[in-house]
């Protein structure tokens, strides 16, 4: 089947495009010997604690592997809502891509999705450029590449992979602009937008708020009248509502749970030095907390020859620049920043919309370049302006590195050169120079040829020039960049030998739902359940809730990511609690250098006998609350008395005692020692034999008791990022007296009740009695858990896993009602009568975005039904009359 003409140019541009991105993307990352490429790993901050253990978690519920479904992780947070964390990490179509790959080369599988997804955005850009004005498809594959290859994707996208979906549904959103303009499309236009909001509705918004700009240019330039350009935003505004309303159910649900996550810290936003937004348009600069607008020096200078270049009409001209730059100062003012980034500021990274500058960038150099390449006069003031861009700059301490001062330079002679040569070639096309009369004599062949080769000879060197000076500064900036975030932030080594182990561990220990299988403190990732496998209290998500992150505080347990990145929690008490039979224990990652290299130690696998997910607890306990020790806190949640908190010393190496922390952190203050120097101490008195536990939040170090292995290891830098959990120590020895060594590398706090010591054959006989009077069968599906209870069972019936909102819990054939709360677990009171329980999860928000998915499709149907009708009829209308024949001659053999 043949294509239009208008086709050809897009295609070979979109392949050309996608190519270059490709290839590019991968030689930067061969440069900086990373990941596949070499022995760097590419697993930095989210991209290692989230995204690669999330899409691990959607190849084992792709091969019927997950413990949960599309509903619950069974896996993360002893019990998660997975259709947020699915809308928000895993909705690309091309995440379903890891499937195709082996399940411990899930880090390879990700790298693979990074490259199509920032391939695919390129094409689509370059179909775009070619849709907005007919030019060069070669000129537009390059123009595109540097679209996909700006500096966001480089900087930020290429380990954040969920927000390239919004650098793909830029263009694409786009696209169906230029279909409303024209009326063409309409379902496709709906369905683009559905897909882009539901790939990632965050991202998306974006794109979609910058589409908007886009065609609001576009009617401005147009020429149509008043009625046809309100026509035309109206079909455009109706596209996206109904775009919008398909991805509903999706986006209702993540938008819902974003209400019930826990909040993290409140940011304010500052916009940063002016010298250091305009350093980030040269190559090889880096910060994490500016804006990277780089989009290749060539398509920067051509956006800045726009408004200088006399053959672009000017109306088009004065469009192009003025959004450019209303869009770059949009970057700089708060409530503009609210707009960009849906009315939150971010909490990490706060120039998220950077992508939506470098499209237009793009696309003002398109329009520069389409109309032929710029004169003299127009390339002489965008070097002019680059050159006092590059000396404002130079005041920014991002761009001086040697690599900047090399790269910059040589990028903007590279790219003006093949510019002016490119510009002299069209030049002489125009003016027919080297030309030669046509004739009929076949001697003049041989000097066409020549002729058209030495006329060539510069357009082809001018592309090669310009192609070479893209892929070199752009592969040097992806590699600068990869480097520079490497010595600053948190890096994960991709599965190895350490993820065998301990996947091997777990999958023998495993006997869910019968009992939870902890991966263990020592943690490699955030979220080491999806990941190795198991299930436990670690989980790290945008979406953790609120009652999981406050639970798990107040049981003594530590986070990073302020509170939204659980860590798991070594105590037998919780484990009791939280029906942890098996506890994988493994050496210290030793890719993270924190602690002592011990990575030849083999993990080890403990038991214990601990109740069934659902037990029964009196009702009176119910009502007490939560108070500061975190191991009377634990106390209540078993419903009996264990612990031992004695009275603590505190003495620093000197002998004396510490001063009183001053902040909001209560306890006395210990300073970090120097190698070599006494230690600080924590003496007290415990039962002989005890299990001795040290609970300080606040501490960073490592804490022993003398002649016992170390386990005591902290990690806390409150009030940044995170604080350290509770560790056991060891056993209280035989005359009672507790001396605890701790080593503080930084200023940290000890707290009042610090030390507990577990009264381990209490919390066997506690533990026997839950088993007693607990569920006698469990089983757990989906979003279901059922539990066949002892006849005359009264109290508060409570499941082991967080309240999260959502659920609803029915005894015998009663209906079923919210369930209540236990001190943050799931409860449901019991009067004696019931023998069975069922709980069912439904994700919050599911049927309201269920009902306007619903109505938006009725809707799409409506109208497809009634422009059907339309056609049908105006065919009808423009038929030609016939008259009918005789049946004598309808019926004749002729």
């Amino acid at each position: 089947m043949s294509c239009p003409k208008s086709a050809v140019p897009r295609r070979a541009a979109a392949l050309l495009a996608a190519a270059v991105t490709a290839g590019v993307f991968c030689a930067a990352d061969a440069a900086a010997r990373t990941y596949p490429f070499g022995p760097r790993t590419r697993s930095v901050n989210d991209l290692g604690n989230q995204y690669v253990p999330f899409h691990a978690h959607l190849w084992d519920l792709l091969h019927g592997r997950a413990h949960g479904g599309l509903l619950i992780n069974w896996q993360s947070g002893f019990g998660a809502s997975f259709l947020p964390d699915l809308g928000t990490y895993l909705s690309s179509p091309f995440a379903l891509l890891v499937a195709v790959f082996p399940r411990d080369r899930i880090d390879l599988a990700v790298y693979a999705v990074t490259v199509l997804k920032t391939a695919a955005a390129a094409a689509a850009m370059a179909w775009l450029l070619l849709r907005l004005r007919p030019g060069r498809w070669w000129a537009a594959g390059l123009l595109a590449a540097s679209y996909a290859l700006c500096g966001w994707t480089l900087t930020a996208g290429s380990y954040n992979p969920m927000w390239l979906d919004g650098l793909l549904a830029l263009p694409l959103l786009c696209l169906v602009g230029e279909w409303t303009l024209t009326g063409r499309r309409p379902l496709l236009g709906v369905l683009v937008v559905a897909g882009a909001w539901t790939a990632n509705f965050y991202t998306a918004y974006m794109a979609t708020l910058a589409a908007g700009l886009v065609l609001l240019v576009r009617l401005w330039l147009s020429g149509l009248g008043r009625r046809q350009r309100l026509t035309a935003a109206v079909r455009a505004a109706g596209t996206v509502a109904l775009g919008v309303g398909l991805a509903a159910p999706l986006v209702a649900v993540v938008w819902s749970g974003t209400r019930h996550a826990h909040p993290g810290r409140v940011l304010h936003f500052r916009p940063v030095p002016t010298e250091d937004l305009l350093a980030r348009f040269l190559p090889t600069t880096y910060s994490f907390g500016t804006p990277a607008v780089y989009v290749g020096t060539t398509t920067l200078l051509l956006a800045l020859a726009l408004p200088f270049h006399r053959a672009v009409p000017r109306r088009e001209r004065a469009g192009w620049t003025v959004l450019a730059a209303a869009v770059t100062l949009s970057l700089q003012w708060g409530p503009t920043h609210l707009l960009w980034h849906a009315f939150a500021t971010p909490q990490g990274s706060p120039y998220r919309q950077t992508f939506v500058l470098c499209a237009l960038l793009v696309i003002a150099a398109w329009h520069a370049l389409a109309y032929g390449p710029p004169g003299p006069r127009a390339l002489a003031a965008a070097g002019a302006l680059f050159a006092l861009l590059a000396a404002a700059a130079s005041g920014s301490a991002l761009t001086d590195h040697p690599f900047t001062l090399l790269v910059a330079p040589a990028a903007a002679a590279g790219g003006l050169a093949g510019l002016a040569l490119l510009g002299r070639t069209r030049a002489e096309d125009r003016t027919g120079t080297g030309s030669r009369t046509r004739s009929g004599d076949p001697h003049d062949e041989a000097p066409r040829a020549r002729a058209r080769v030495r006329r060539l000879a510069p357009a082809g060197l001018a592309v090669l020039l310009l192609a070479g000076t893209q892929a070199g500064e752009t592969a040097a900036t992806s590699a600068v960049a990869t480097r520079l975030r490497l010595a600053h932030m948190d890096d994960y080594a991709p599965w190895g030998a350490r993820q065998d182990r301990q996947a091997a561990a777990i999958a023998e220990a495993d006997g869910w739902p019968r009992y939870r299988t902890d991966p263990g403190r020592e943690q490699t990732v955030g979220n080491d359940p999806l990941l190795v496998g198991g299930e436990g209290a670690q989980y790290y998500s945008s979406l953790t809730s609120d009652v999981l992150s406050t639970t798990l505080t107040a049981l003594g347990g530590g986070w990073t990511s302020r509170g939204r990145n659980m860590q798991s929690l070594d105590n037998a008490v919780t484990d009791a609690i939280f029906s942890v039979g098996a506890r994988v224990h493994s050496p210290p990652d030793p890719h993270q250098r924190w602690w002592p290299d011990a990575s030849g130690t083999p993990p080890t696998v403990t038991r214990q006998d601990v109740p069934p997910l659902v037990t029964v607890r009196p009702a009176t306990d119910a009502h007490r609350a939560f108070g500061p020790s975190p191991y009377r806190n634990q106390e209540l949640l078993l419903g009996a008395r264990v612990y031992t908190v004695p009275r603590l010393t505190v003495r620093t190496g000197a002998g004396r005692q510490p001063d009183r922390s001053t902040d909001e952190r209560p306890g006395l203050r210990v300073g970090a020692v120097p190698a070599g120097a006494p230690r600080p101490t924590i003496t007290a008195r415990c039962p002989a034999g005890s299990e001795v536990y040290l609970w300080a939040p606040y501490l960073s170090g490592t804490a022993r008791l003398p002649g016992q292995p170390l386990t005591g290891r902290f990690r806390s830098d409150h009030p940044v990022t995170k604080i350290a959990a509770m560790q056991r120590l060891g056993r209280t020895p035989a005359s009672g007296l507790l001396r605890i060594e701790l080593s503080p590398d930084r200023t940290g706090v000890v707290p009042d009740g610090a030390v507990g010591c577990l009264d381990t054959a209490r919390l066997h006989t506690a533990v026997r009695h839950l088993k007693a009077t607990g569920a006698t069968r469990v089983t757990v599906s989906d979003g279901t858990v059922r539990a066949d209870l002892p006849a005359g069972s009264t109290g508060t019936a409570v499941v082991a896993a967080p309240r999260i909102a959502g659920w609803r819990c029915a005894t015998g054939d009663a209906p079923a009602r919210p369930a209540g709360s236990y001190h943050g677990l799931i409860a449901v009171p019991l009067d004696g009568t019931a023998t069975t329980l069922t709980c069912t999860f439904h994700p919050p928000g599911l049927r309201l975005g269920t009902a306007v998915g619903g109505a938006s499709l009725l809707t799409l149907a409506l109208l497809g039904t009634l422009a059907a009708l339309r056609r049908r009829r105006a065919a009808a209308r423009t038929a030609p009359t016939t008259t009918a024949r005789p049946r004598e001659r309808a019926t004749s053999p002729l």
